[in-house]
């Protein structure tokens, strides 16, 4: 290889080098706005068990929700990516989404399945599982609202036209800044033993609120909320998680290419070593022939 060969080479690693740190850049700062969209949604959420703690009070947690029939039907809304360079994220997800509905329901033709992204779809599609429905990921944290009422939307249909008695959700969920791990929730029928909890918790101060509203209205605007929070958190931690996965793929591409440029450079150097001793051998060379004795 030429020092010419190399000198392209060095300069098409280092353009290569500064887009793969753009885009580093990028997911972390996409991560962070993430993160803080989950954060902002633990205030509401804490308002929203208070809220559940004086409406069901004076009604025991038992008689608010009929328990999911053993072998009804299933709905799975999967949470993965439109876009690549996320390393394993959509295939592991849907690894989970699969072993969650074998267990839940062993059926195939009772279940219901969403998935929000493109590649998560696919990677449920190449597993031998047909996907229902496909919505794209949201392009930012402000599109996450308009997302979450879609999927409502969704279960309301599923619940009232497929007889889905169990909903299911299957997202990754950040572990630090650059791991993740999948996790399978249950969205409704909403967990009992929490509502228990909160009928016999006592209240934080010593004025107790009341209300006037009906309480199955009440009750249903609670409870719509409260899916609303669990959709949000699962959209906004599974888009974090996805950027946590392109800045570990970006880190280790960073490595690589700055591994391949020392390469690069030093076998320029050499080159260059190379080249510069034979042109002095030549001179010294030239100059020999030159002065000696005839």
């Amino acid at each position: 290889m030429t020092t010419e060969q190399l000198q392209r080479r060095i300069s098409a690693a280092e353009d290569l080098q500064s887009i793969v740190r753009t885009m580093k850049a990028l997911a972390a700062a996409n991560m962070n706005q993430y993160e803080r969209a989950v954060e902002a949604l633990a205030g509401y959420g804490q308002a929203l068990e208070l809220a559940f703690q004086v409406v069901i009070r004076n009604r025991p947690a038992d008689l608010l929700f009929d328990r999911p029939p053993p072998g009804g039907r299933l709905g799975v809304l999967v949470f993965g990516s439109d876009q690549g360079l996320v390393g394993q994220f959509n295939e592991r997800i849907a690894a989970r989404a699969l072993e969650t509905m074998s267990r839940l329901q062993p059926r195939p033709e009772l279940r219901s399945v969403l998935a929000v992204g493109l590649r998560a779809a696919a990677s449920l599609e190449l597993a031998g599982h047909e996907v229902e429905t496909v919505l794209p990921v949201p392009s930012g944290a402000g599109a996450i609202t308009p997302t979450v009422q879609r999927l409502l939307l969704h279960i309301e249909r599923w619940r009232a036209g497929s007889d889905v008695a169990r909903v299911v959700l299957c997202y990754n969920k950040p572990l630090s800044q650059v791991t993740y791990g999948p996790v399978s929730v249950t969205l409704l029928p909403m967990d009992l033993d929490l509502l228990r909890t909160l009928s016999g918790k006592p209240w934080p101060n010593r004025v107790l609120p009341t209300f006037s509203a009906d309480w199955d209205r009440l009750f249903s605007g609670l409870t719509r909320q409260q899916l609303f929070v669990g959709l949000y958190r699962a959209l906004a931690e599974s888009m974090a998680s996805e950027n946590a996965s392109r800045l570990a793929s970006m880190q280790a591409a960073e490595r690589n290419i700055g591994e391949r440029l020392d390469e690069f450079r030093a076998e320029y150097h050499r080159l260059r070593q190379t080249a510069i001793t034979a042109e002095l051998l030549d001179i010294v060379s030239g100059f020999e022939a030159l002065t000696g004795p005839a």
